[in-house]
């Protein structure tokens, strides 16, 4: 609950001016004696447009008691917009004219983003401005959202943990069914005593598309088996057609289009990512809360999902990463080579013995392009030394001319582009997002599926990308910030800058690239090089000058380096 929540206002003074003693309505409506919320949003503003069909559900429920009522005010840039915004709304309004009485409101209540909404008590005072993350997670169950309210919807949850069963994840108040695509309702009871996958799911979601007919497959294998398994769907569609033509392409059983419970249990199993697909065991307990990935992997043989099976699919799994080479991953049937320029066929064997760094990336994507350049200079420094490298590119463009259009610009080799060993190379590796590099030691076994960031940290340093490697770098990292101050002052900034470690950032003072170590403020995010933290401007040109100058701490400043006097 946010700080104000102590403060009390006064409704009427609060929503008038001198000019104006009236509210817009779209129905009669008296603010005496009611709770209130004051409803910051726009027309123009996506996530406005998101959360208040929400809003309008919870009120158009909530105003049923008689003592609940909205205000909307409004950010939008015109009277037009305004009025369209405002005619989907059930509640009251600021006028548009009236900009002061906006204008003081959004500082009152601190408005800073919207959608933003604050929630006060019959006598006016702040019960919390955090009622958009109110609404969106519990709904009318929240009403009428005081701290006491919350609190103790937050111990239900708790305890409904602690005695979790599929009744409790599946039944609502108004439903104790599943649904299949021909109409037929299942009672959940009859889920209990079984293992029970709860999919979180997208039609239109590309990795949903591509992971349903991989669990139909292992759905069939294990139903033919007679394993005492059963999958429902956690729809997530805002279309109903789409989630139509889903359930119809699939065996198993479904929450009903826009269940409440849909949005409940996502939240509950803190949904990350989709698809998701979550174990309940036969005693209703969670299992796993994703074995997507598992399944993907291993099929039919992940099944029962329990952790001692998941530690059998380790051991296999680290025996065949043992046995890793780069035929292995680079090869698939007579799809046994790479291209050059040209289009010239590389066979794979010929790129035994060296380092090898697959290349997730695409022409479309701009931090693909922006870190292409470096990777460049990296690989053509680790060739000039003679070290043993190659880089495969592994496109993720949309088109043929877009994929020779960027590789004509690097100097390395290529999977053709379509070639269906991305695909494979893309799941063993866990491509989520490009550029990735990915690096393969000289005998095959994967060294760092985090090479990307080895490059754009120590450039052409980095190779072999073994772990002793990167050891050394930041044993030698470690040497070179000795003698700093650990806390320094600079005129560029009014607080203090800590010496801290950095992965990436723009220098405040020289807009250049540093990486490792930055003299840093986490209040305000700004950086300074340590060269531009510490070097002192010698302004007569004395070079001796500026060795004997000493800062207020005792410092002596000699070029790039500062130490203690």
């Amino acid at each position: 609950m946010a700080d104000s929540a102590d403060v009390t206002h006064d409704v009427v003074s609060l929503l008038s001016s001198p000019q104006r003693d009236f509210l817009l309505r779209n129905t009669a409506i008296s603010l005496k004696g009611k709770k209130l919320g004051l409803y910051f949003s726009a027309s123009w503003c996506g996530p406005c447009q998101t959360f208040t069909p929400t809003l309008v559900d919870v009120y158009n429920e909530v105003a049923k008691k008689g003592d609940f009522q909205i205000v909307f005010i409004t950010a939008d840039e015109d009277d037009e917009s305004f009025n369209g915004y405002f005619s989907k709304m059930p509640w009251l309004a600021i006028p548009f004219s009236d900009s002061d009485t906006r204008s003081r409101l959004d500082e009152l209540f601190h408005v800073r983003g919207i959608p933003h909404l604050a929630l006060l008590d019959e006598a006016g005072n702040v019960v919390t401005e955090d009622g958009v993350d109110v609404i969106r997670e519990y709904g009318v169950e929240g009403y009428p959202f005081t701290s006491a309210r919350i609190q103790e919807l937050r111990d239900q949850e708790e305890e409904a943990r602690r005695n979790q069963s599929v009744r409790s994840l599946l039944v609502s108040p108004s439903r104790d069914f599943v649904i299949s695509s021909d109409g037929k309702k299942t009672l959940v009871s009859e889920l209990e005593g079984k293992t029970v996958g709860l999919y979180f799911c997208v039609k239109s979601f590309g990795s949903c598309s591509d992971f349903t007919p991989k669990l139909v497959e292992v759905y069939e294998k294990l139903k033919a088996q007679g394993e005492n398994f059963e999958v429902v769907l956690i729809p997530l569609d805002d279309d109903e057609e789409s989630f139509k033509e889903l359930l119809e392409s699939v065996p198993w059983l479904s929450l009903p289009f826009k269940d409440k419970i849909c949005g409940k249990l996502a939240r509950y199993f803190e949904l990350s990512t989709l698809p998701t697909l979550v174990i309940i065991g036969p005693d209703g307990k969670t299992l796993h809360s994703n074995v997507a990935e598992a399944i993907e992997d291993h099929g039919v043989a992940a099944y029962p999902f329990t952790p001692e099976k998941f530690a059998e699919l380790d051991e296999i799994l680290k025996a065949k990463e043992a046995a890793q080479t780069l035929e292995s991953i680079l090869v698939s049937d007579d799809q046994d080579f790479v291209i050059g320029k040209d289009g010239v066929k590389i066979p794979v064997s010929e790129l035994k013995g060296k380092v090898v760094l697959l290349y997730f990336s695409a022409h479309w994507c701009p931090p693909c392009r922006a870190f292409l350049p470096k990777l460049i200079d990296a690989y053509n420094k680790i060739k000039e030394k003679g070290n043993a490298l190659e880089v495969v590119f592994i496109s993720s463009d949309r088109d043929q001319t877009s994929f020779d259009e960027f590789f004509a610009g690097m100097p390395w080799l290529a999977l053709p582009f379509g070639d269906s060993r991305k695909k494979f190379l893309s799941r063993k590796f866990r491509v989520s997002g490009i550029p990735m590099l990915v690096a393969i030691a000289s005998s095959g076994q994967t060294l760092t599926t985090k090479a990307r960031d080895l490059v754009s940290l120590y450039g052409a340093d980095a190779y072999p990308f073994t772990e002793e490697r990167i050891k050394e770098i930041e044993t030698e990292q470690e040497e070179t910030a000795k003698g700093w101050p650990e806390k320094l002052k600079h005129e560029l900034h009014e607080h203090e800058l800590v010496l801290t470690r950095r992965r990436v950032y723009y220098c405040d003072a020289c807009n250049e690239e540093g990486h490792i170590w930055s003299y840093y403020c986490g209040d305000c995010d700004f950086d300074l090089h340590p060269k531009c933290a510490l070097e002192k401007e010698d302004k007569e040109g004395s070079k001796d000058d500026a060795k004997e100058e000493k800062s207020k701490d005792e410092w002596v400043c000699d070029g790039e380096v500062c130490k203690k006097a």
